[in-house]
């Protein structure tokens, strides 16, 4: 399974996730405790492995600033984390063209009255239509937090959505997973990825070796 361990500020991080396995490493420019800039980055993209897929998480950026950091940094793929913006996303390949691939971030809302079964159907059909991309990743808003919450949704419900109306795309699912809920989420949703930023963490911005170990050891199993 693909694994994608977020939210790296340091050298030493990416490259012990890239010895253990993972597929993809994520860097924060959105507002965050583990926001990095360009030029952090840029210092640790050239030595990762080749294989390894380097991704941008962006919120609330312009199509030229992405693209800025981008070629700043030296990064594979741009992970849209706000809403679905078409105009955003033709934007960006026209400034970057083939360059980099894209994951649009859909929202599950952790709120009693959110009817998100509704919201998310509707958010899938609409990124398969576009053929924007076809990898969209599944993450916990609590307020005005769309990510690093810590906080999992309703995974069986979840899967019932993904099985139904995510026909065509590669579902990733991220919020509140750790080693030691992986194994039951992926059971119930039956991801084609797994991203995490906070559940195999030590402090914010900084990686549990052992948590890292182990979480990569239930996603590659």
């Amino acid at each position: 399974m693909w694994a994608k361990i977020c939210a790296n500020t340091n050298l030493e991080d990416a490259i012990l996730a890239a010895q253990l396995g993972a597929d993809a490493l994520g860097f924060v420019f959105a507002e965050s405790k583990r926001k990095v800039t360009a030029k952090q980055v840029a210092q640790i993209t050239p030595h990762l492995p080749e294989e390894i897929e380097t991704v941008g998480v962006f919120h609330n950026h312009r199509a030229d600033e992405i693209a800025a950091i981008v070629r700043e940094a030296g990064l594979d793929t741009i992970q849209l984390h706000s809403s679905y913006d078409l105009a955003l996303i033709e934007g960006i390949q026209r400034l970057l063209g083939s360059q980099v691939s894209l994951i649009q971030t859909v929202h599950w809302i952790i709120d009693a009255s959110a009817d998100n079964a509704a919201s998310i159907a509707k958010q899938l059909e609409m990124i398969r239509r576009s053929g924007a991309t076809d990898r969209v990743l599944i993450d916990s808003r609590v307020g005005q937090m769309g990510g690093g919450t810590g906080i999992s949704f309703d995974w069986s419900h979840a899967g019932e959505i993904f099985a139904t109306h995510g026909h065509g795309l590669k579902i990733i699912a991220a919020g509140g997973l750790n080693p030691g809920n992986l194994a039951e989420a992926i059971r119930l949703m039956h991801p084609a990825g797994v991203d995490v930023a906070s559940g195999v963490e030590a402090t914010a911005g900084q990686k549990d070796p052992a948590k890292l170990k182990a979480f990569l050891q239930i996603a590659k199993s």
